[in-house]
């Protein structure tokens, strides 16, 4: 957990894969919308103004193990951005989703943050892969032009319901072989020009963050290569919020050379997709949809029934509530560390409870994050909170340059963590349960500082009240993470 490579938003266990499996075969080979929809925005005040851009990235550079004669479209070398706050602001903080994450990801932290640091506005990247995903329905969903249970039926229903016709067709991995070039050289790359935006040939100070596998990305990139020009000399701070990397701190076997081959060669027969359930590439977007879906029903009617999901025979028991409960409820129950299972501590919060009374029980806020706060988060579309088809590569990558050294492993994989010892900005990082394991985040910033010229690390830890999710969630006066990254914000930029 310490280099972050894994982490996701899930509200599935791999017992769902088999019931998947079992009830489908092959699927249709590219994806289909029947619901026009144009963009809702969600989770952020209307004092604070948004908007979604566009930015054109540099090819896909050619990786190890890319089957011969495929290469990346032109078209999908670009990412998009939400941008919060005045685009005349002179401070830009550039935040970066972790695996199977969004930009939809920082869509409360980041109202909050340009309300309160003077001068900034906030970009919140969506990785290229955003563009697979087809959410026409949930947007359409979102903005009434159609129902729950029809968003719910076009996604999920029909894996169970063959009586549903038209219905989500999910991509066809061999039809993407080219994601298998989508390593942690084309994040940095299209980051770079994120941030070169940002930056406005220097009118614009920039501070990178990111949260979970995010924050590790904002660590390399301080210390990567860009022709020969050190990342850390576009930026002036690092952000790791619960996800860092550095030599210290990291749990588990490192990769090898033949354990990284082994892993890229299975792409061949696995598909391009982190495929973290064991549902076949053919179902690899299923764990975001679920969590887009349920916070999609506790959005537009929290007090109604769960019917869609108690009477889902697909979804896992231990996401059942013992009785009747609302749509909030079975949210809250998904993703509240008391009741959700603990190995996916990887989407944690601490919420609430089911409430004692009521038919169907009601949610008891009594915790750092609301229920809604979860609801406002993941229902959101376009550039939600979830990533429906997150490249392996990039995991892959990602466990090679935790340590943030050149290795031959890391040359292999075409990494270019050539500045590690000359980084010299400071860095903020924040750690809750799941990231500060062992005290992994913290460990980790620190060896990050003993390798480097970073003149000041400031770490703020919560491992016993927060979970993983909680940074971004958490009500905005109570949380944590915002009341001390709001100062040490104020303080970098000057």
């Amino acid at each position: 957990m310490g280099r972050h490579p894994q982490l996701s938003r899930l509200v599935l266990t791999a017992a769902v894969g088999a019931s998947l499996l079992a009830a489908c075969g092959s699927s249709a080979s590219s994806p289909a919308s029947t619901v026009p929809a144009g963009p809702v925005a969600l989770g952020a005040p209307t004092s604070v103004p948004e908007a979604v851009f566009t930015v054109a990235t540099p090819p896909a550079v050619d990786t190890p193990a890319l089957p011969d004669g495929v290469s990346t479209p032109a078209r999908y070398d670009q990412v998009q951005v939400r941008r919060f706050g005045s685009p005349g602001a002179p401070h830009v903080l550039v935040l970066v989703p972790g695996t199977n994450g969004g930009a939809g990801d920082f869509d409360l932290v980041a109202p909050y943050l340009v309300t309160h640091v003077p001068g900034l506005q906030v970009w919140a990247e969506m990785r290229r892969e955003g563009a697979l995903q087809d959410d026409a329905v949930i947007r359409s969903a979102l903005a009434g032009r159609s129902t729950v249970t029809q968003a719910f039926d076009y996604y999920l229903g029909w894996i169970a319901d063959p009586s549903v016709t038209v219905h989500y067709q999910p991509l066809e991995a061999s039809d993407y072989e080219f994601v298998q070039q989508w390593g942690m050289a084309v994040a940095m790359n299209d980051l770079h020009a994120v941030i070169v935006k940002a930056a406005d040939s220097g009118r614009r100070t920039v501070t990178l963050g990111g949260h979970s596998l995010g924050g590790a990305e904002a660590a390399a990139y301080a210390a990567w290569d860009f022709d020969g020009r050190a990342g850390y000399a576009d930026i002036n701070g690092i952000v790791c919020i619960d996800g860092c990397a550095g030599s210290q701190g990291e749990e588990g076997t490192p990769p090898t050379m033949a354990s990284t081959q082994a892993a890229i060669a299975a792409m061949d027969t696995q598909g391009p997709w982190l495929d973290l359930l064991g549902l076949g590439p053919q179902f690899a977007w299923a764990t975001g949809v679920f969590s887009q879906i349920g916070a999609l029903a506790a959005l537009k009617d929290p007090t109604g029934p769960a019917t869609l999901f108690s009477s889902f025979a697909l979804l896992p028991s231990e996401f059942k509530p013992p009785k009747p409960v609302t749509n909030e409820a079975q949210l809250g129950y998904a993703f509240d560390a008391s009741t959700s299972p603990p190995a996916l501590a990887l989407i944690h919060v601490h919420s609430g409870h089911v409430a004692t009374s009521g038919d169907p029980a009601g949610w008891v806020d009594d915790g750092i994050t609301p229920v809604q706060n979860i609801a406002d988060v993941f229902a959101q579309a376009p550039l939600g909170a979830t990533d429906w088809y997150y490249p392996e590569r990039l995991s892959i990558d990602a466990e090679a340059s935790g340590p943030l050294q050149q290795t031959p492993l890391a040359t292999y994989l075409g990494l270019r963590l050539l500045h590690t010892g000359q980084v010299d900005v400071p860095l903020y990082a924040f750690q809750t349960s799941l990231g500060g394991t062992d005290n992994a985040v913290a460990d980790q910033a620190h060896a990050y500082q003993a390798e480097s010229k970073i003149p000041s690390v400031t770490v703020i830890s919560r491992v016993t009240t927060y979970s993983h999710l909680d940074p971004l969630l958490g009500t905005p006066a109570d949380n944590a993470f915002l009341q001390s990254v709001v100062p040490w914000l104020k303080k970098v930029d000057r």
